[in-house]
């Protein structure tokens, strides 16, 4: 392809997005940018602090039973608050708890602080999400959603070289640039996002909101609650790179850089090749790609089986990284098209709270299924997971409902109504 090509074809993708996709979509990428503390946090725990490998795996979990909480708290003060004040009460007190964290070296506040970072970093997830279906035209949400998970892992794969080398020179930086950073992301949410949640019927005129979308009205969305705990599903098998995978390849006899070079795959796929692949899919049928994507998650895994070398781990991580490629979006696309206008907020944080659950499920699930049986078993475990997820889907996604838009604002002086945020 010509460098005339590719120019045309990177214009093509980040055309006809709004300024506020894109201040959001900054917001993000620094967020990411920012993110060491996750990537050292047991490393600082059992080197740096001196505490054992059993309790930086309890701290470990104590933030991710934060991001559980915060999950549907989240999306319940998107859609009641708004987009903009969740955003900037869940990034202050990120920034704030991320900072405290650095100074603690009591084990029970250690543990109580993790718990909390887990909890705000978090709970503006279904903000952003919701932000996003808000401001951004339904034909390039896909498109949007695409863009905005390209640059949260090239935030990660950025800030995971720079988390070692910051390492070696102090821990406690590491914790005071994550929560400036943070801060950074807050003001610029404060200074160039303006509200996004749209109008209530009679939110205007006095009356209270007549289509108020509660966590009841969610779960008892059959066919909602059907696709989030698909997406738990698609989750648990994904979760796999993280705590299966290196388990199995230690268990091998492999080494920790060995497990670094297989897994570097993932993030540099997604960083080169998000962007071309979501041109590719964009505007195909969302069902066909889930089923697809759920098959090759768990066969790309499945074939984890059969590896023996570091080379054939990599070309597994390839398989499964272009699974995870065409899914992160399609869902999130999903999600927006089976919400309410007015109860986006709340869905996001469900399937939020689906990714959530599967983080703590995983590591358990892996462990037990590889001490008692064996690492064969937990691959043959995911390649029957992302079946039953491809056949959820293919069931699940017949006939469709059209995509759902905020409802019409009266205008003043008997103009032509039109759409508005609140």
């Amino acid at each position: 392809m010509s460098v005339a090509a590719l120019r045309r074809a990177a214009r093509q993708t980040v055309s006809g997005l709004p300024r506020e996709f894109w201040w959001l979509w900054t917001s993000t990428l620094v967020n990411r940018l920012g993110g060491f503390v996750a990537t050292y946090m047991a490393l600082y725990l059992t080197v740096n602090e001196g505490y054992s490998a059993s309790y930086a795996g309890l701290v470990a979990s104590l933030h991710g039973l934060g991001g559980v909480v915060s999950s549907l708290g989240g999306g319940v003060m998107a859609d009641r608050l708004g987009r903009r004040p969740t955003l900037l009460i869940a990034q202050s007190a990120t920034a704030a708890s991320v900072a405290l964290l650095g100074f603690m070296r009591d084990p029970v506040a250690i543990a109580a602080v993790a718990f909390l970072v887990g909890m705000a970093s978090n709970a503006s997830r279904p903000a952003v999400q919701a932000m996003m279906a808000d401001i951004v035209r339904p034909e390039d949400r896909v498109r949007a959603f695409s863009l905005n998970y390209w640059a949260i892992n090239l935030g990660f794969a950025v800030s995971s070289m720079g988390a070692g080398f910051i390492a070696e020179v102090s821990y406690l930086a590491g914790f005071l640039i994550e929560a400036a950073m943070t801060a950074v992301c807050a003001v610029v949410v404060f200074v160039k996002l303006p509200e996004s949640r749209p109008v209530r019927v009679g939110e205007q005129g006095g009356q209270g909101p007549k289509d108020e979308v509660s966590l009841r009205t969610v779960l008892r969305d059959g066919r909602f609650m059907a696709v989030v705990g698909l997406s738990f599903l698609v989750a648990v098998v994904f979760q796999q790179g993280a705590v299966g995978l290196p388990v199995a390849m230690g268990s091998a006899g492999f080494s920790p850089a060995d497990y670094g070079m297989a897994i570097a795959v993932n993030g540099v796929l997604i960083v080169a090749l998000q962007i071309p692949v979501t041109r590719f899919i964009e505007h195909r049928d969302p069902r066909r790609l889930l089923v697809i994507s759920s098959l090759i998650a768990g066969y790309g895994f499945g074939l984890t089986a059969f590896a023996g070398s570091v080379g054939v781990y990599a070309l597994t991580v390839c398989v499964w990284t272009l699974a995870e490629i065409v899914n992160a979006p399609t869902q999130t696309g999903l999600v927006v098209r089976l919400s309410p206008v007015h109860g986006r907020g709340r869905y996001q944080g469900m399937y939020t709270l689906s990714w959530s659950v599967a983080a703590l499920v995983a590591p358990l699930m892996s462990g037990l299924v590889i001490d008692r049986f064996g690492a064969e078993w937990l691959w043959g475990m995911c390649a029957l997971v992302g079946t039953a997820a491809a056949l959820g889907y293919g069931l699940l996604m017949r006939r469709l409902p059209a995509e759902r838009t905020a409802p019409p604002s009266p205008a003043p002086n008997g103009s032509e109504p039109e759409v508005r945020a609140a």
